[in-house]
């Protein structure tokens, strides 16, 4: 049964060869348990940058949060993926998303599929990856039969569907995603509707996977004008108050945010969170008290 907190670090600013090695290295010694690094044009590739991870640290667990997966070629991406565990020991978590920015598939010269069809895609991935797996003379080998384990994100019923068949672990973005206009961040009433929705479809794997949740931003109490800029510069359709109210938005003491973790896992699920880079050292206090 899961019931154990992991925290999980997002990081996408490498700087030098050392200082990427070098907060590699500082999120393991702070207790983090997954080192994560998104999939966005513009930043650092995913795949390398969790190769000198896994080089440059002992035991925390390598995470793609999430790959644009529309952007890849399923067995081309499974050489890749299965190469990456081999050479970290069985360390990688794979996470996969139905990718959801028009302007980096633009910049990529790759039209952008339909909500059907990116979904469509990741499920067919997902497919690829475990019957290529199952393949006892496929090479590179990934260290366990069937894969690493996998995160499927996303909040649409016919994605959480996806994810209650096939994941290890499905991660809630936390933010409510109209069909017109940019999303906003959930509150918590729809929160606790999309978590029971998919806890729902999950029957008799209920307590075998994680939920996860995104938290977009950590503060003491006197900075919450400062976590709602930051917030909205990444995240420029979220309002002042749904910010403030949001699951994945921690403003407090470390005693006081550990106990929004808490009532978190209580109330929706959500064992597994994932902070941002910025938050690295802020979160950290609230870690030692909840391990």
């Amino acid at each position: 049964m899961v019931n154990e907190f992991r925290f999980g670090i997002s990081m996408a600013f490498p700087g030098s060869h050392a200082q990427w090695a070098n907060k590699a290295r500082r999120a393991e010694a702070l207790g983090y348990d997954v080192l994560s690094v998104p999939d966005h044009l513009g930043l650092i590739a995913p795949f390398p940058a969790l190769s000198l991870v896994a080089e440059a640290t002992e035991r925390i667990t390598l995470g793609t949060f999430v790959l644009n997966t529309p952007f890849y070629n399923p067995t081309l991406l499974a050489r890749d993926v299965a190469a990456l565990d081999q050479f970290s020991g069985g360390r990688l978590e794979l996470g996969l998303g139905a990718g959801y920015v028009k302007a980096e598939f633009d910049a990529a010269g790759i039209p952008m599929p339909s909500p059907g069809a990116r979904v469509e895609h990741l499920e067919q991935t997902v497919l690829t990856l475990r019957k290529l797996y199952a393949d006892l003379d496929y090479q590179p080998a990934p260290t366990r039969p069937q894969g690493p384990p996998l995160m499927i994100a996303g909040s649409g019923n016919r994605l959480l569907r996806i994810a209650a068949q096939h994941a290890d672990v499905i991660a809630l973005p936390g933010a409510a995603m109209p069909k017109t206009g940019l999303p906003n961040a959930m509150t918590p009433d729809e929160l606790t509707e999309r978590a029971d929705y998919v806890r729902g479809l999950l029957g008799e794997r209920r307590d075998q996977v994680e939920l996860n949740l995104l938290v977009w931003a950590v503060g003491v109490p006197t900075e919450w004008n400062t976590v709602i800029d930051r917030v909205r510069q990444f995240q420029p359709g979220f309002t002042e108050d749904r910010i403030r109210t949001a699951p994945g938005v921690l403003v407090g003491t470390p005693q006081q945010i550990a106990d929004s973790v808490r009532e978190c896992r209580d109330r929706y699920g959500v064992t597994y969170f994932t902070m941002m880079e910025p938050d690295l050292e802020a979160f950290a206090p609230v870690i030692e008290l909840l391990k």
